[in-house]
């Protein structure tokens, strides 16, 4: 996945890294589902392929999105992580769940998570921020 900046609009820059189809459902699996590793986003609902997963992650790795680490209780895993960048994006998430909550045909129970996050308001959007931050941040 190229990141080739094609002008310097904040928007098309971020669309850049984040517009494809797997990039912040990658993301979304780390926020929300608590995935570490390269076999539990592989078993993601939406079925992203082992090659386009591993072209994303070392994407997002290069970004400065996410970070990987050997695990130490398993020699041939890597674990991933997110970086304060990544963090910074659970607003965007949250947006994009409560506006797909809205308007699309969304499982009901996954609509209200996104529906009470975004009715948290800041408050509710730094204190997931604030604990991902203790749990990714080494």
């Amino acid at each position: 996945m190229s990141t080739t900046q094609r002008s310097g609009c904040p928007i098309n820059l971020s669309l850049e890294l984040l517009g494809d189809r797997w990039t912040l459902l990658i993301i979304r699996d780390l926020v929300f589902a608590g995935k570490r590793h390269f076999r539990e986003f592989l078993q993601s609902a939406e079925g992203i392929s082992s090659r386009t997963l591993a072209e994303r992650l070392q994407t997002l790795q290069n970004e400065g999105i996410i970070t990987r680490s050997g695990d130490p209780s398993h020699k041939l895993k890597a674990i991933y992580r997110l970086t304060d960048a990544g963090i910074d994006l659970v607003p965007v998430l949250a947006t994009l769940g409560a506006w797909g909550a809205r308007h699309r045909k969304a499982d009901a129970d996954l609509a209200d998570i996104a529906e009470d996050l975004m009715a948290g308001g800041e408050a509710a959007l730094e204190q997931v921020k604030a604990a991902l931050r203790a749990e990714h941040i080494v």
